[in-house]
């Protein structure tokens, strides 16, 4: 018999985590639609046509393909079977994939329907997306983006208000956390200083990875990319400045570099004065590795004593990412969520709210035949009134039925017998004090609604 399983890198989700996960996805879409965000859902595959060459040399790598229907290899070119070279095999094997992010297939959406987009266009998305990494503590093969995007316009008071919308968005989630932001002009000027401005995407790409590999293993990266020692060092000596004006000095000679720092310096200046409730701090090693980047780029990490966590949100300024699908020169920004490392922090901090581990506000529970069927009338009142609640299968012996309340976690056991048919009340007992009150019938969905 095959024992049962799931392929790695993905998780189920019980009852009481995926109420938890409804509490993070409601929050965020609260958020997303307080600030004036509408709704937008893309298919799970997208031919990959449109997928490939937009994540980078590491994100084609993490595209899962999906073989084409039936015989597949029917055909294919035998020497192209025999040479086992995978680049070249799977144009002819596959033509669709599992999306990768969601801002790409958002981008296909704007082009596809440019005619019937009103510009600025603003949209928000909670689906899943799927990526072959190696599955690791808050790193999954299946998992769930939110993304929040503005394309049509320019206005870096975008930028801001997805800064803000960070803040807003963590501070009713209950996560302290620190917003990074960087700009991928002033990584160019970077570059230009190093003498490396031809090997701009290597370095990003390697850079991108320091918070996972540290100073040494970025070092490594860029000397297996072929870049030299003194490219390297000065590469090395940028990330480690420590002042604003050092970095201008860096960057004086570069005009990108200074357009950069201005863009920064304007997004300050939309900032200044707001009261925000998490730390918003310029990072000059934050590169955000997608190729796509072309202004601002963002990137939330926790500031939780004691965890360590990848980060739990990310995006940036794209100049021309409609391009690709021939619709050149409209610019956007956007922002995602990722909302199971979020789960994992709230989880890490006991923070979701305690009401998200009650399946049930109220069982009932009959003692015979005929108070089984007036509980389930009071049962239909009370879930009318908006009250969640549950009868017992069978009615009998007290007992087995309160161990199911137990189990369920109900908050009251609503108990009818003979006595209460008759009387048309009903005897609640709190299930965690142990305290019993009686109560009419006419009075019990408000009573509950209270209690």
């Amino acid at each position: 018999m095959q024992k049962p399983s799931i392929p790695e890198g993905t998780r189920d989700f019980g009852p009481e985590q995926s109420r938890r996960r409804s509490f993070i996805f409601d929050t965020l879409r609260d958020a997303f639609i307080r600030f004036g965000y509408e709704p937008l859902e893309t298919p799970a595959m997208e031919n990959l046509s449109t997928l490939l060459g937009k994540y980078g040399e590491e994100g084609d790598k993490l595209l899962f393909k999906i073989l084409n229907n039936g015989d597949y290899l029917k055909d294919v070119d035998p020497q192209l079977l025999a040479s086992k070279d995978s680049a070249q095999l799977i144009p002819h094997i596959s033509k669709r994939g599992l999306r990768y992010d969601l801002t790409i297939p958002f981008a296909r959406y704007v082009v596809m329907n440019r005619h019937a987009l009103v510009f600025p266009f603003k949209r928000y998305q909670i689906q899943p997306v799927w990526r072959a990494d190696r599955p690791q503590r808050g790193r999954y093969r299946e998992f769930y983006q939110c993304d929040a995007d503005v394309i049509g316009s320019d206005s870096l008071h975008y930028e801001a208000e997805l800064i803000v919308l960070y803040d807003y968005a963590f501070t009713k989630l209950g996560i302290p956390v620190v917003i990074k932001v960087n700009h991928r002009q002033v990584l160019y000027g970077i570059a230009e200083a190093a003498g490396v401005a031809d090997r701009f995407m290597d370095m990003t790409v390697a850079i991108d990875k320091l918070d996972k590999i540290g100073l040494d293993g970025v070092r490594k990266e860029l000397a297996d990319r072929n870049f030299s020692p003194d490219a390297i060092a000065r590469i090395e000596q940028a990330l480690s400045l420590n002042s604003s004006a050092e970095l201008r000095h860096l960057l004086s000679k570069s005009s990108a570099g200074m357009d950069g720092l201005a863009e920064l310096d304007t997004v300050s200046a939309y900032l200044e004065g707001l009261l925000l409730h998490n730390e918003v701090r310029r990072d000059i090693t934050l590169a955000r590795g997608l190729t796509y980047y072309t202004g601002c780029v963002f990137e939330v990490v926790a500031a939780v004593e004691g965890l360590r966590m990848g980060s739990l949100g990310g995006g940036g300024r794209y100049a021309d990412l409609t391009g690709v699908f021939g619709l050149p020169g409209l610019s956007g920004v956007g922002i995602s969520f990722g909302a199971d490392r979020i789960y994992d922090v709230l989880e890490y901090m006991n923070a979701f709210p305690e009401i998200l581990s009650k399946s049930l506000h109220v069982l009932f529970m009959a003692l015979d035949t005929d108070s089984h069927r007036y509980a389930f009338h009071l049962m239909s009142r009370v879930r009318a009134a908006g009250i969640r609640a549950e009868l017992y299968p069978e009615p009998g012996k007290l007992k087995k039925q309160f161990e199911y309340a137990a189990r369920r976690r109900a908050t009251w056991a609503a108990i009818v017998g003979e006595a209460e048919c008759a009387n048309h009340t009903v005897v609640l007992k709190d299930q965690r004090t142990g305290s019993q009150y009686t109560v009419t019938a006419e009075e019990l969905p408000k009573w509950l609604a209270e209690h």
